[in-house]
């Protein structure tokens, strides 16, 4: 059994992708948002994740996972409102950042955690891009205040590393960690 901790749309459909069949459970645990650097505090926040789920099920594969934006030492998460999400989109503007995704995997007690970072480059946004970008509803619930897969893949000129990473789950990264496990697919 694969359970996935996580409710994200996106993750659930990047394992569908890849055809491997899961379940969802909410992890329900507390997501850091404190000092770490990002490649930390994606990770701490997966295996936090991975952890309460996997405490119930040892016998299943738990993958846990965590995504934020970073640009110049800022970390963005998941914008709160209009207005922080307007204004991390400004900031995106034309700029190259980071996102990084941590993955954490547990089976049979044992844990096991990766960071992936891919860099993304912005176009120049107008006013204009942003508002309506801001009205179509899609930057709410996304790190960054934007979907690569969705609308926001228009501002994008240029990406270095794994795609699925900027999704919200580096796929390749996900199954070398089950493989090191020994899940038997």
């Amino acid at each position: 059994m694969i359970i996935l901790a996580s409710k994200s749309p996106r993750r659930k459909e990047l394992l569908e992708q890849i055809g491997w069949q899961f379940v969802v459970a909410d992890s329900l645990a507390e997501e850091l948002t404190g000092e770490l650097p990002p490649q930390e505090l994606v990770v701490e926040n997966a295996r936090r994740k991975a952890t309460t789920i996997a405490l119930q099920h040892p016998e299943a594969l738990v993958i846990g996972a965590d995504t934020v934006v970073a640009l110049k030492g800022k970390i963005f998460g998941k914008p709160h409102n209009r207005q922080m999400a307007k204004e991390m989109l400004v900031s995106l503007s034309g700029q190259e950042h980071s996102v990084f995704t941590g993955v954490a995997v547990s089976y049979w007690g044992q844990f096991l955690s990766k960071d992936v970072e891919t860099k993304v480059t912005f176009a120049a946004l107008t006013e204009k891009d942003i508002e309506d970008y801001l009205n179509s509803g899609e930057p709410f619930g996304k790190a960054g205040a934007y979907a690569i897969q969705g609308r926001g893949a228009v501002f994008v000129t240029k990406i270095s590393g794994s795609y699925s990473n900027v999704v919200g789950l580096p796929l390749y990264e996900l199954n070398c960690l089950a493989k090191q496990l020994c899940y038997p697919f």
